[in-house]
């Protein structure tokens, strides 16, 4: 904790950003937090980029759990800041125990954009209370298919709020998609949900030895 203190007071913080394949700063940002499949880390020094990782995300498969194991996964890499599109509140609680910050509504643009927009200081933490778990990003595919199983690839919404009686305040809207832009996400989609399948595929493999 003395650590992590001492490189914030420095300017000094490591940022996670959920990624399409192949990661790095170009790459788009995913906006889901635990079944992503990689996370682009980012240190930054003195307000400049510093350094680029970029991590896989092992949690991505795991049949329930997966938002507190990539939480574990960030934390052990020394990351003080996550910024994504959404997250469940078991994830955004372990990161907050973990002593990690965490940035919502970020699901579009590139991991580079996504960071620079942080250290302008356009992005700031979420408040203390955990998100509540409204619309999710649905499994389906396209506008409209957000609400589902509340872990796939649509452009649902997550609602953010202190979990009290009073309603939650929603997030809000993005403007409507181009054409170009739904191609692209829709391309970027493809792209995660294949990296997905190989890592499936290795895994049975080994698992059929």
């Amino acid at each position: 904790m003395i650590m992590l203190v001492t490189r914030l007071v420095l300017g000094m913080p490591k940022i996670a950003v959920p990624s399409v394949p192949p990661g790095g700063l170009d790459a788009q940002v995913d906006p889901r937090f635990g079944r992503c499949a990689l996370y682009t880390i980012v240190d930054v020094r003195d307000g400049v980029i510093s350094g680029v990782e970029v991590v896989e995300n092992t949690a991505a498969q795991a049949f329930s759990g997966a938002g507190i194991q990539a939480a574990q996964l960030v934390a052990s890499r020394g990351v003080e800041v996550v910024i994504c599109g959404s997250m469940g509140p078991n994830a955004y609680g372990a990161l907050q125990q973990l002593g990690v910050k965490v940035i919502l509504g970020v699901s579009t643009g590139t991991v580079r954009d996504a960071v620079q927009r942080y250290i302008s200081g356009e992005l700031k933490p979420q408040p203390g209370a955990a998100p509540l778990t409204g619309w999710g990003p649905g499994m389906g595919f396209g506008r409209g298919m957000g609400r589902g199983m509340g872990r796939g690839m649509g452009r649902g919404r997550w609602w953010y709020g202190a979990p009290t009686a009073a309603p939650p305040t929603p997030v809000a809207p993005q403007p409507p998609m181009t054409r170009e832009q739904e191609i692209q996400m829709l391309r970027q989609q493809l792209s995660a949900l294949e990296a997905q399948m190989d890592a499936i595929k290795r895994r049975l493999k080994e698992l059929e030895k």
